[in-house]
């Protein structure tokens, strides 16, 4: 029996540097029809401040910019260490190029035009990377989450969970042994920060009994006035 999925499973956080107007709102549609999060701008201290006060997963950067080259762009964030993902996004193909991109501390590169298809596939591999998950799959014990699949089973038994609880599990096990708070499994969910956190209690809730209906494994705990932890190792 296949878990019942009708969304994407994980909203990425995504920083948009890209200063065609055109492109930027195709990107930024495309971006957020796929259940992400996008943070927009055509200049990179706008970037630099979004990076430094925004959650941001991944990055997608734009080599010709009006304030500041990309590249430029790219070495001061990892000069301030900041340490997400960032896919250069440009017309510019040549080997010199990609080596440049590469060595100012970038993680991918992509050459317009392109497939969306494949733009999100690469987004998605980052994100899984830079989370220690190269692997699509993620293992804490008896419990194997398929990122592709969007299936979560245990002991090899495929387990029925709706969207929205695969979603908050995903993201507790994305984020294992780390308090997660209410407020950013709403952003999980509805991608705005709107919804009501007593959903989030009743989603927790069952999720526990369909992880550890006997309770004696407890991989979800509730830490009071914070959030919530899942209390597994991952990988």
């Amino acid at each position: 029996m296949m878990a019942w999925i009708t969304m994407t499973a994980y909203i990425m956080k995504i920083l948009l540097v890209e200063d065609d107007k055109l492109l930027n709102h195709h990107l930024s549609s495309l971006l957020t029809d796929a259940h992400n999060q996008v943070y927009s701008t055509d200049r990179a201290a706008i970037a630099l401040h979004y990076a430094a006060d925004y959650p941001i997963d991944v990055a997608i950067v734009d080599l010709g910019l009006p304030d500041m080259d990309g590249l430029q762009l790219i070495r001061q964030l990892r000069e301030r260490q900041i340490p997400f993902p960032i896919l250069i996004l440009t017309a510019r193909g040549n080997w010199q190029d990609k080596v440049e991109g590469l060595e100012a501390g970038a993680d991918d590169y992509l050459v317009k035009p392109f497939q969306k298809d494949e733009l999100l596939a690469r987004l998605n591999a980052l994100v899984r990377r830079s989370a220690g998950f190269i692997s699509p799959k993620v293992k804490a014990g008896d419990y194997e989450l398929d990122l592709s699949r969007k299936e979560l089973c245990i002991a090899d038994e495929v387990a029925v969970l709706t969207s929205f609880e695969y979603v908050i599990l995903e993201y507790l096990m994305r984020n294992a042994r780390q308090v997660v708070s209410k407020q950013q499994l709403l952003d999980q969910l509805y991608g705005d920060g709107e919804g009501d956190p007593n959903t989030i209690e009743v989603m927790v809730s069952r999720l526990r009994k369909k992880l550890d209906p006997a309770g004696a494994i407890q991989p979800i705990s509730t830490i009071r006035r914070q959030g919530y932890i899942f209390n597994l190792p991952c990988h």
